[in-house]
């Protein structure tokens, strides 16, 4: 069991190296596997679990793979394919397992997932990636542990999204790059992160058009090519060491190619943080109380709900009463008890949260729910009083790399364990 522990008190100052995104590498991953030819480089390769498991699953069905974690780059050759089952034991430990539905069905025919897993987040159906299949002509067998997607051949369509998923975007996309004829995707998700994807599957050979639209246009192709891509920057790891610059009262840089945090920044600033960029860098620092904040998270370019947790926290220890809507995940407030235990003053009703500050937080045992929630605690962690412990770690590690080495060289007292209990 991994667990982390924090001591609070002490103000973060220096550069942080923001990491490749964790949500544009997985599809990349599994995009790399369409190539029947070569080798594709991946650069700037975020060093997280999910990432491990990615490189699992891939050697699973067939891929070989090299990771340079000093170079935090991935090489992957998957010219020889030979298992089209994602075994239970790997998928169900991360959701980004489906991505890797479109090259098996492409490459081998069909796929066999035995298990999705990820954060529990409540409600988070995968039907619309089965249902797309279906349209492209696909054959979708769901049983009760294991589902069979077959496919002789994809044949393009339209397509339209209930909501602008940028897993089932991404997925859609690929699995329309090597059909045969034109696919419409409607009420595609706009996040950079499907951006980057496109930008990789572009230099692949795949004809897109409309990306950050939310009507994309795919023409199938015969065939993709391995490429050399660098990952785009993570802006939700950005945002997290943004607001730990907020809630110590430090003062941050954060380096990272074209780096933007989005809307996060401007609700950061109504709180009292100050931004500013001189050049590649963005400057973050914050020296007076924090102000109230209300937030209402939405698809992109709305207040990502990755980010939703984190604020929270921030929230618990501003000079007055925060309101929080959640719209995407409803099992996103699973981290109110935690910081309630702490000290805080959230409650919680339905998809709403009122957090009530500003209330001293001190040191306990807590829990990590799920990813974002265990780093919203790291954050508790570095401004309450006395020592807090947080149990689950391996969530954190789920999407933040040497997160305990790169926040100590800014300051914080926090040190990552393994625990036998």
């Amino acid at each position: 069991m991994v667990r982390y522990r924090v001591r609070g008190g002490n103000a973060l100052r220096g550069t942080a190296f923001i990491q490749g995104a964790k949500n544009a590498v997985l599809p990349m991953i599994g995009a790399a596997l369409l190539a029947a030819k070569g080798r594709t480089v991946l650069r700037n390769v975020p060093i997280i679990e999910d990432v491990r498991r990615a490189i699992e699953l891939a050697e699973a069905v067939g891929a070989y793979v090299e990771l340079h974690e000093s170079e935090r780059t991935l090489v992957i050759d998957a010219s020889r394919l030979s298992s089209p089952v994602l075994p239970a034991e790997i998928a169900r430990r991360f959701r980004g397992s489906v991505l890797f539905t479109p090259a098996l069905l492409h490459r081998l025919g069909e796929a066999v997932v035995e298990g999705v897993g990820g954060c529990n987040l409540g409600s988070r159906n995968l039907d619309f990636h089965y249902l797309g299949y279906k349209r492209l002509g696909a054959i979708v067998d769901e049983g009760e542990t294991v589902i069979h997607v077959k496919a002789s051949g994809l044949t393009g369509a339209t397509l339209y999204l209930d909501t602008p998923s940028h897993t089932g975007t991404e997925n859609l996309i690929m699995a329309a790059s090597l059909a045969n004829g034109t696919t419409v995707i409607e009420n595609a998700a706009l996040e950079p992160e499907v951006l980057d994807v496109i930008d990789m599957l572009t230099k692949m050979g795949a004809r897109i058009r409309g990306g950050g639209t939310g009507f994309i246009t795919v023409e199938g192709v015969d065939e993709l090519h391995a490429v050399e891509h660098t990952v785009m920057p993570d802006r939700l790891d950005a945002g997290v060491f943004a607001m730990a610059a907020a809630i110590t009262g430090g003062e941050l840089s954060l380096v990272g190619t074209g780096l933007d945090l989005g809307v996060v920044r401007y609700k950061l600033e109504q709180m009292g943080v100050e931004f500013a960029r001189q050049g590649a860098v963005l400057h973050v620092r914050c020296e007076g109380p924090l102000r109230p904040i209300n937030i209402i998270t939405d698809t992109y370019p709305g207040f990502a709900t990755d980010l939703q947790s984190p604020m929270m926290t921030v929230a618990a220890l501003a000079d007055g009463t925060s309101y929080i809507h959640e719209r995407i995940f409803d099992g996103r407030f699973a981290l109110a008890g935690e910081l309630n235990k702490m000290g805080a003053a959230v409650e919680v009703d339905g998809s709403r949260a009122i957090v009530r500050g500003r209330t001293p937080l001190t040191g306990t045992e807590v829990t990590a729910h799920d990813l974002r929630s265990g780093i919203a605690l790291v954050l508790a962690g570095l401004a309450a009083e006395g020592e807090t412990v947080i149990g689950s770690g391996y969530l954190i590690d789920r999407g933040h790399a040497h997160l305990a080495a790169r926040m100590r060289a800014l300051g914080a007292d926090i040190t990552r364990e393994i625990s036998t209990r």
